[in-house]
């Protein structure tokens, strides 16, 4: 793969990793290193130039980008909320859902009870891209979404934005709740969550170069993931 239609340099080459189904694996590395461009070629936002990415051994290019995502649940960095009532976002992507079901949701993703206490509680308007809400608040909803949609496959983009202890222990409960029985691909920054996945893999520049679980990476004294961890700022690896 090559940003700028192929003129740039080439990124994820000579590239191969399998996650079993329900495996939770973690997407460790600086800046740069691939995570976030792993995602995207996943979902389908660019398309790889060579090889393949296969979901059940099926290729995803050979598929619509509609029922590729009907299989995913994505939960970006920035949650993406519409200027529309809590209850109509938390539907997206699975609008048919009864009241109950969304309230089940939010209950879940540790956003019910704020969402109960605001001015016209779930039809309350959010705002453009949810500003009449906090950071945390609009993280929960993005996990309620998720929750209700039952994908099989979950990419969690994890928040590092600062939040107050309290949003920071509620979103940890919830993306614990998210993860549970999902295929789960985690590009993580919490090292809380780092250390509770399955598998730990580790990019360079596009390339795999650790790979295991949290006590077998941190076993490597001069390994790349023990580094990151040794400069942990704040509870979350620096960039």
């Amino acid at each position: 793969f090559t940003h700028d239609e192929g003129q740039g340099d080439t990124l994820f080459h000579d590239f191969s990793l399998t996650v079993n189904p329900g495996e939770k694996i973690g997407l460790v590395g600086s800046s740069g290193s691939g995570k976030t461009t792993l995602t995207k070629l996943l979902l389908r936002f660019a398309d790889i130039d060579s090889g393949e990415i296969a979901i059940d051994a099926q290729n995803i290019a050979e598929v619509t980008q509609a029922s590729l995502r009907e299989q995913i649940a994505y939960v970006p960095q920035e949650p993406l909320l519409f200027h529309r009532s809590v209850r109509e976002n938390i539907a997206y992507g699975r609008p048919d859902a009864t009241d109950a079901e969304i309230e089940k949701a939010a209950k879940k993703a540790g956003a019910y009870d704020f969402i109960v206490n605001l001015q016209d509680g779930f039809d309350t308007l959010v705002g453009e891209r949810g500003v009449k809400l906090s950071g945390g608040q609009r993280q929960r909803i993005a996990i309620a979404r998720a929750i209700l949609k039952n994908a099989p496959i979950l990419i969690l983009d994890e928040a590092t934005s600062a939040l107050d202890s309290e949003s920071e222990a509620l979103i940890q409960k919830s993306l614990e709740t998210l993860m549970k029985n999902r295929t789960s691909i985690v590009i993580a920054h919490r090292l809380s969550t780092i250390a509770k996945l399955d598998r730990i893999i580790v990019l360079e520049n596009g390339r795999i170069v650790e790979d295991g679980t949290h006590d077998q990476l941190l076993a490597k004294k001069r390994g790349v993931y023990a580094k990151l961890w040794a400069r942990q700022s704040g509870g979350f690896i620096e960039d």
